[in-house]
Formats: structure tokens, C-alpha cells, sequence
């Protein structure tokens, strides 16, 4: 085989040093068919000799000595024939370097098939020892050996320090990442008037990266290459922070569509607030059952905030549509939908489903709420007939001691031109200052009150027309018809393009098995499905109508405590903040949760594969 220096790669790379698998490199046998990596390899740890074989006796009674590995010279010195090698499946000698390297054909066993001529092997190997392209082929054998060696030895310390870089790289952003998870955990700004380390403004972010320095090791030659200008990726620009605000806020997004997607059924709670550059700001709830290990808890995720353009009602709920179409939840599995009390979000295809905030408790029964808002009603129909006057009473007394006008201010009445063909008889009805307040404010406000509680008692009632009889303590007054008819009628509620989410006989039969083994202590629905999480897979149907029950949304206070986080993140002076940044801080910040579970590896490798540049350093 012609192996020349041209022919031959220099450089060991790592899938060269593997041979293949079928072929065994150091059986003299193959060395005539072997590939560039091969001889290689095989050069690298060179051939294989057993100095203790002692071959078969032919028929003359001689055989192969480890003696014939040595050379005795004139002198009685001896040399090694490291070129000599014994095959003892074959009985044969072999001259690796020949055999390998030769470049003509082929001039005796030695170099081709093997020698096993005992009796004139001491002739032969003399012979082939002093030939010249025997010391052609031992040159080139040699050559080779040191270039690889030193080849190696080059690699072996490139990729030392190349390890030792990507793992000062790693350490490096580690703790980029931690101080960017710190600030919009904690809604701090991040940037100041200034971009450089050490000058004066310029801002949080830089300032923790010039404290870190002070105790860190790592972020200490990192801020002294970046000062020294020594390296061209520094991972401080403002770029770099909204890129690892973005894949921070993605992860986050990402876990919680995936919780969702295991519950199945899920609710959206929507409310609008202006932002400090004028925009309409819609903010989006999921609210589902999640089944971890060991128990049952009931989520309010935040998944980002939307510009709307449109704030009528049909605008706002296409736009939500599209979002949770990218989002790549099924609009199928929705079962309920909470909004704020505004009139843009009543209608058709808006229909508000908040219940009130009594239901949000864990011990809330459904009887117990309808009750309460019942007498809150009437409070207030007969607040509004005796209460102005206590009120009126009640003022007048604080007004007095802190030294406050009492009397109404007399305000000028302007009257109505008349038309010609009304009479002047006809006085016009004036109110004095109190009652013009009392009829103007105070009874406007209270039937403000009442209409918005008739209209959630109404709510509660449908609510608990459906859903009511899953409440541990009606459910054990309920006799096997009355049952099997709210079963039913859950199954209709349930039901869409034929499809139900529950079988109304299977329910009947778990929900009667289930009021005969479950625990008295248990009231709620929400223990009742901790408690059956437990037997899942014997009351499917029963999982179901109780994580639907859960799933309805019972307030929109969740929305309104992401417009706090709005408030602190677009400040005036933050005012031109872009939404995607907006959106990742948001959502690190409401779910600090999860990014604090979140794992630093995944973090980085996602980092990584943005930039090919990166891919260097990190992977």
C-alpha cells in the first residue's frame, strides 16, 4: 500500500483515533489493505509483539524464538528489531514497516505473505535488514510516528485550554443569566445613561456585575478582559439582556402551556388598563387544575400582556382567540372565562362567568354563597330607603370634629327655556342641595351596587343549577333520581359537537361509590378531588366534572395584580420599553416560581444555539 507524507492527514482528530470495528489492525493479515486513519492508529500505539510466544515445531523440529526479535552485532551488542513481528495464528514473521509502507511491489514473505523458513530465517531477516527500501520504509515509519506524537501532544494542550475557555464561558454566563433573573424577578430597571462599566449612571445590571467582581473570581477576569479590551463577546449589552429576558420568559411560557395541556381543561381571565405611553394593555390568566406527584392545587398563570387596538368586546376576544392559537391551546377545552365589569367585555360572545370572591375559598359551599349575597342585596335595597339619613348623621358628627362646613353648598339653578306653546303654570320641580345629593349620588351609586349583585346572584344561580350538586353536603342528601338527573343535565352543560366531557351514568354510579367511601371532614370540591386524585383511575368521569367545577374562574383579581407589575415595570421613565421586553419581565417576574425552578444547563444550551459563534463556546 503507497503511503506517502501527501497522503497521509497529520491531524488526529477524534473520529480517526476510532478504527473500524470489523477490521483487527494489528493482525498482520489486514496491513495491506488498511485506510490513511487506520495506519494511523495503528502507527500511534504501534504494532503488537508477544515477547514470550514460542511458535509450533515443523516437522524439522524447528519454530520461531523470541530470539529473532534481537540483532547481535559484531560486537556482541544487541539491537532491537522493532520492526519484526510474529504472527503466531499464521507461524509466520512479518516486517510492519514494509508490509505498510511499501511503495513497489512486493520482494519476498517478509513484506507480503510472512516467512516461516526456520531454517534460514537468521539469513533472511539479515538481509532484509540492510536492503535499502527497507530503510526507506523504516523512515518513513519513524517520520510518521514523531509527526503524530507531536501532533498530539500540540492537541492535547489546544484542547486543554479550548476546555478550560468553554468552561470560563459557562461560569460566565451563569451568572449573567442570575443577575438578569434577580432584576426582573424583583422588577428593577436594568440600563442607565451610561453603557460602560465604572461610569457614573450606568444603571443596575452593570453596577451587580461591578459588585459581583469584588468577590467573584470568574466575573473579575471577565470585567478585567473587557476592561483591557481583550475579548469581543463581553455578554453586557443591552442586546444580550433582552435576548436572556426573552428565553427566560419562554421557558416560563413554555412550562405553563405545558401544565395546561396535561390538566386539558382550562379557563382565561381578561382585564385592559392604559400603560404610561397610552396603550391599551389586555393582560391574560389561564386558570386550571394541576396534578403534580403528590396533590391537587388550582393555578392562575400569567401568560403575557396584549396591545389592543380594538377595545370593543368582538375586537378583544378575536384578539384572545389569535393568542391562544399561537399559543397552541385548543379553544376546545376552555370552560370558562372571567372579565372585569366593564361593558366592553358583556355580550354574545363575552358572556361575563365571574362568581364571587366567596367562592375563591377551598371551604366555599355554593348554598352558603347564593345565601350571603341574597342578604347583601337586601342590605343594601334597604340601605337605600334608611341609610342616607344615618349617613347624612354620621358625616355631620366627623365634619364637626375636624372642623368642616356641614351645610350643602346652594348651587345656582339654571332653568329651562320654555317653549311658546307650554304653560307657565307649570312650576318645574327643584331639589334642595341634600336631596338633589341624595337623588343624584348617593342612590345612583347604591343602585349601581344593587344591579351588579342582582347580576351576579343570577350567575350564582345558574352555576349552581349545574355544577351545585357536586358539593359534598348536597350531594349526600341527593336520592339515586335526583342525582341521575343532575348528572344528566351536567352532560348537556358539558357538551360540545356531540362530544361531552363525562358520561352521565358513569358519573352517577363514581359520585354514588364516592359519597359512600368518602371521609367526613371532607366539604369541599376541591378536597373531594384531592381525595379521589388519589384513586384516579377509578373515577375518571368524577375527575372530570370536579376539575371543570375547579376550572371556572371565581374572580379576576389576578388580572388586576399583573396591572401592579405593569405599573412597576413601565414607568415613565421606561415608558418606550418594547413589548417583548415588557412581556418577558412580566412574566419572570409573576412567575418567579418557575424560574426559580428552572434548569441553568437547558438555559444555556438554548442560548447556545442561537449563534453559531456561541455554539463554540458553550457546547
Amino acid at each position: 500500500m503507497n503511503v506517502g507524507e501527501d497522503n497521509v492527514n497529520d491531524t488526529v482528530d477524534e473520529d480517526d483515533v476510532n478504527p473500524v470495528p470489523d477490521i483487527d489492525i494489528f493482525d498482520p493479515r489486514n496491513w495491506g489493505g488498511l485506510s490513511n486513519d487506520m495506519i494511523k492508529e495503528l502507527v500511534t500505539k504501534g504494532p503488537k509483539r508477544d515477547m514470550d510466544v514460542k511458535g509450533p515445531v515443523d516437522k524439522f523440529g524447528r519454530h520461531f524464538s523470541n530470539t529473532m526479535y534481537t540483532r547481535i552485532l559484531s560486537n556482541r551488542e544487541t539491537c532491537d528489531r522493532l520492526w519484526l513481528v510474529y504472527s503466531k495464528k499464521l507461524d509466520k514473521l512479518y516486517c510492519f514497516c514494509c508490509k505498510v509502507f511499501r511503495t513497489r511491489h512486493p520482494k519476498g514473505g517478509l513484506d507480503d505473505e510472512g516467512y516461516n523458513d526456520w531454517r534460514h530465517a537468521s539469513g533472511r531477516l539479515k538481509e532484509h535488514e540492510v536492503g535499502l527500501e527497507h530503510f526507506k520504509n523504516m523512515n518513513e515509519w519513524f517520520e510518521l510516528r514523531q509527526r503524530l506524537k507531536c501532533k498530539e501532544t500540540i492537541e492535547k494542550g489546544a484542547y486543554e485550554h479550548f476546555r478550560k475557555e468553554k468552561d470560563y464561558w459557562k461560569q460566565v454566563i451563569l451568572r449573567i443569566v442570575a443577575l438578569v433573573k434577580f432584576l426582573a424577578k424583583y422588577g428593577l430597571a436594568f440600563r442607565g445613561s451610561n453603557k460602560k462599566l465604572y461610569k457614573k449612571g450606568n444603571g443596575n445590571f452593570l453596577g451587580l456585575v461591578e459588585m459581583l467582581e469584588e468577590f467573584d473570581p470568574i466575573m473579575k477576569e471577565h470585567v478585567r478582559r473587557v476592561l483591557n479590551e481583550e475579548c469581543h463577546v463581553q455578554f453586557l449589552s443591552h442586546n444580550i439582556q433582552n435576548e436572556l429576558i426573552q428565553l427566560l420568559g419562554d421557558k416560563v411560557r413554555t412550562e405553563i402551556i405545558k401544565k395546561v395541556k396535561q390538566a386539558k381543561y382550562y379557563s382565561i381571565i381578561l382585564d385592559c388598563t392604559p400603560d404610561t405611553s397610552h396603550q391599551e394593555q389586555m393582560s391574560i390568566i389561564v386558570r386550571y387544575v394541576n396534578f403534580n406527584s403528590s396533590s391537587v392545587t388550582i393555578e392562575k398563570s400569567f401568560l403575557g400582556f396584549l396591545v389592543v387596538d380594538d377595545t370593543t368586546g368582538l375586537g378583544l376576544f378575536e384578539v384572545t382567540c389569535k393568542e391562544l392559537e399561537s399559543l397552541d391551546l385548543d379553544i376546545g377545552d376552555m370552560r370558562g372565562q372571567g372579565y372585569d365589569n366593564g361593558a366592553n367585555m358583556r355580550g354574545k360572545n363575552k358572556g361575563v362567568n365571574v362568581v364571587s370572591k366567596r367562592l375563591q375559598a377551598k371551604d366555599v359551599v355554593l348554598d352558603v354563597a347564593i345565601d350571603k349575597v341574597d342578604k347583601l342585596i337586601k342590605f343594601f335595597k334597604n340601605y337605600r330607603e334608611l341609610g342616607f339619613s344615618k349617613a347624612l348623621d354620621e358625616a355631620r358628627e366627623i365634619a364637626n370634629e375636624i372642623g368642616v362646613n356641614v351645610e350643602f353648598r346652594q348651587k345656582r339653578v339654571i332653568y329651562r327655556k320654555k317653549q311658546f306653546d307650554e304653560s307657565s303654570s307649570v312650576e318645574e320641580v327643584t331639589f334642595s342641595p341634600e336631596e338633589d345629593f341624595r337623588v343624584n349620588y348617593f342612590l345612583s351609586i347604591v343602585d349601581q351596587a344593587i344591579f351588579s349583585l342582582e347580576t351576579r346572584f343570577e350567575v350564582y344561580q345558574k352555576f349552581e343549577k349545574i355544577f351545585g350538586f357536586l358539593f359534598p353536603k348536597k350531594l349526600k342528601t341527593l336520592d339515586e333520581a335526583k342525582l341521575k338527573k343532575c348528572c344528566y343535565r351536567l352532560e348537556d352543560a358539558l357538551k360540545y359537537e356531540g362530544e361531552s366531557d363525562i358520561d352521565a351514568k358513569e358519573l352517577c354510579t363514581e359520585l354514588k361509590l364516592i359519597t359512600t367511601f368518602l371521609p367526613r371532614h371532607i366539604d369541599n370540591p376541591f378536597d373531594v378531588l384531592d381525595y379521589i386524585f388519589q384513586r384516579n383511575t377509578t373515577y375518571p368521569y368524577a375527575i372530570n366534572a370536579y376539575k371543570v367545577l375547579l376550572t371556572i374562574p371565581v374572580t379576576v383579581a389576578s388580572a388586576e395584580r399583573s396591572f401592579s407589575k405593569l405599573k412597576l415595570l413601565k414607568t415613565y421613565l421606561r415608558s418606550t420599553m418594547s413589548q417583548e421586553r415588557l412581556n418577558g419581565l412580566a412574566t419572570i417576574s409573576i412567575e418567579s416560581e418557575i424560574v426559580d425552578t428552572m434548569d441553568y444547563k437547558e438555559l444555556i444550551e438554548s442560548f447556545a444555539s442561537k449563534n453559531a459563534r456561541r455554539t463554540t463556546l458553550f457546547a
